[in-house]
Parts: structure tokens; C-alpha cells; sequence
């Protein structure tokens, strides 16, 4: 198998791999930290109705799930890369941005939040995750 085709296989599991873990925990958060009294976080209109309802607790599990996204995803693609396993996972970091990024703009979530979630749960835990894979 080429560099290129196994780079390219390894961006992909490690954005679905992070991807399961994210959503896992963001399913399991209302389990962790019950939501506000009369939020209903089943869909997206009942999320963003509720919002206004949310503690800073409750984004403690959102955060963790974003920064998990771009931890464990580029720890999986560094490993599985043939080479430029730097990249590979800035690559990881800029995907996963792309989606907090997306996400700041649909959802009114505070802007603490926002700028801690887009500043720290991707890019540089992207870099972490790549960090520890190549030192090994």
C-alpha cells in the first residue's frame, strides 16, 4: 500500500474513531450531569431553547468530548500513518476545529466557551496526541 492511500486511511479511522468517543460522551453527559429543569437535549431545537438554562458545569462534558475528539484521533492516525505523522495529526486538529467551528456558529453557547473550546480542544490537543505517539 502507498504512503499516500495509508496517510489517507489513517485520517479517516482516526476522525471515525474520535468521532465514536465524542459522541459517546456527549450521549452519556446528560447521565454524568442532569440537565437544567426543563431542557430537553434530545434534539438540536430543544438544545438550543435551552442553552440559556446551562451551567458551566454542563459544558465540562462537551469539552472533554471535543478534546478527546482530537486527542485520541490523532494519537490513532500518528500510529497508523507511513510518514508526516505531524501533519497527519494537524490534519486530525483542523478537521475537528472545522467542526467546533461549525458548532459555535449553530448553537448560542457562551463565548468562555467558545473560545476555550476552539482554543484548546483541538489543535493542541491534536499536537499532544501526536506527541505521545512519537516518542515511542
Amino acid at each position: 500500500m502507498s504512503a499516500r492511500i495509508k496517510n489517507i486511511l489513517a485520517v479517516i479511522v482516526g476522525i471515525v474513531v474520535g468521532g465514536v468517543v465524542n459522541m459517546s460522551l456527549i450521549m452519556m453527559s446528560s447521565k454524568i450531569i442532569p440537565p437544567p429543569v426543563g431542557a430537553d437535549f434530545t434534539t438540536e431545537a430543544g438544545l438550543k431553547a435551552s442553552m440559556h438554562l446551562m451551567e458551566p458545569k454542563h459544558f465540562i462534558i462537551p469539552f472533554f468530548a471535543h478534546a478527546l475528539h482530537a486527542f485520541i484521533g490523532s494519537m490513532i492516525a500518528c500510529k497508523m500513518a507511513a510518514n508526516n505523522q505531524m501533519r497527519i495529526a494537524l490534519i486530525i486538529g483542523l478537521i475537528t476545529f472545522l467542526g467546533g467551528a461549525q458548532m459555535v456558529f449553530s448553537l448560542p453557547s457562551p463565548m468562555w466557551f467558545n473560545v476555550l473550546d476552539l482554543g484548546v480542544a483541538y489543535f493542541p490537543m491534536a499536537f499532544l496526541g501526536a506527541k505521545l505517539v512519537m516518542k515511542k
